[in-house]
């Protein structure tokens, strides 16, 4: 090759690299992050607003295509996510958080101030209560709840509360660990759930007096304590609190942990905040729950202890149940 035919190409490479390049630069200030929707004037169109709006919109009605195979997976754009965002991050977090610590606040505000809670010795003798295969299938069911909701709560609330304390490489080994455990046990919390159910769903229909009871928050707030069976108005509403937040959390929890079942992107982001806002109201019930066994009612936490409680616990808190008892002979006296 000639020096001459050299320049020659070398002049021609040139020109055309400067063609190619001056034409790039023309559509990146016509279509570029100026707007991306907007004109350069008002009498020159974007050449990109078609393009960025069809992205927007996602497929066309003929469909799109991509080498991924999946419901969404020609959409680039899902205009939802931001949405979705914004619910969990400026509605279900922080009213979730107020809510917790609103009852928790509640629950201590009453113990201090109301009059000290009728407490029993045994000498009146004891009745059984709660067999051994309900004893274990609650503690079994509350296990995994207390597990599901501190996994839980850890990466709902984790990112405003334990990050800045732990640091970026503590906290993601945390919050990895907590995503796994609530994951592998989640499952195990529907079976439990769903013998609970089977187990005391005859015991907790409506029955003559729940409404009065209802009507004087059991003699709490004081005054002579209503009527009630085996189990009074309040623990039939908290047995049905916790299966329609239990059958929220399952249902919700299963489209999220598998999601090759086919479901949609938006649907998933809708599961999510229900599986939140049912977790926190199960949380804040439960709360309720374990104040009201242990320091709230004395004594009653023994039902679910040795399957055993006091004869006058039995006869303050549920009388008709007691007098079913002492007809029948169930109560247990005290030797000596």
């Amino acid at each position: 090759m000639t020096r001459t035919k050299f320049l020659c190409d070398a002049r021609r490479i040139v020109e055309r690299n400067a063609c190619i390049t001056a034409v790039l630069v023309l559509l990146f200030a016509v279509s570029g992050p100026a707007g991306a929707g907007e004109q350069i004037s008002g009498a020159v169109p974007n050449p990109g607003s078609d393009l960025w709006r069809a992205v927007r919109e996602g497929p066309p009605p003929g469909g799109g295509t991509s080498q991924v195979q999946g419901i969404g997976s020609t959409t680039l754009i899902a205009e939802g996510g931001e949405q979705w965002r914004i619910a969990r991050q400026q509605y279900v977090i922080p009213w979730g958080g107020w809510l917790m610590a609103g009852v928790l606040g509640l629950i201590l505000v009453f113990h201090l101030i109301r009059k000290s809670p009728e407490r029993f010795d045994g000498s009146s003798g004891q009745i059984q209560r709660l067999a051994v295969y309900e004893r274990i299938l609650h503690w079994f069911l509350a296990g995994l709840f207390i597990f599901l909701s501190l996994t839980g709560l850890t990466l709902l609330l984790g990112r405003f509360l334990l990050l800045p304390l732990l640091g970026p490489a503590a906290f993601g080994a945390i919050a990895s660990a907590c995503k796994e455990g609530h994951n592998l046990f989640g499952p195990m919390f529907i079976v439990a759930l769903v013998l609970f159910i089977l187990r005391f769903v005859s015991r907790n229909w409506y029955a003559r007096g729940d409404m009065t009871w209802m009507a004087k928050a059991g003699g709490m707030l004081g005054g002579e304590k209503p009527s009630a069976g085996f189990f009074n108005a309040g623990e039939k509403l908290l047995f049905w609190a916790v299966v329609l937040g239990g059958v929220a959390l399952c249902a919700s929890g299963v489209i999220l942990v598998f999601p090759q079942f086919g479901q949609s992107r938006e649907l998933m982001q809708a599961m999510m905040l229900v599986h939140g806002v049912a977790a926190v109201g199960m949380i804040a019930f439960v709360f309720g729950h374990i104040y009201l066994a242990t320091a709230g009612v004395p004594g009653s936490l023994s039902a679910m202890n040795t399957g055993k409680v006091d004869a006058d616990w039995a006869r303050a808190h549920h009388d008709r149940w007691y007098r079913e008892c002492e007809e029948k002979g169930l109560i247990e006296k005290q030797q000596g």
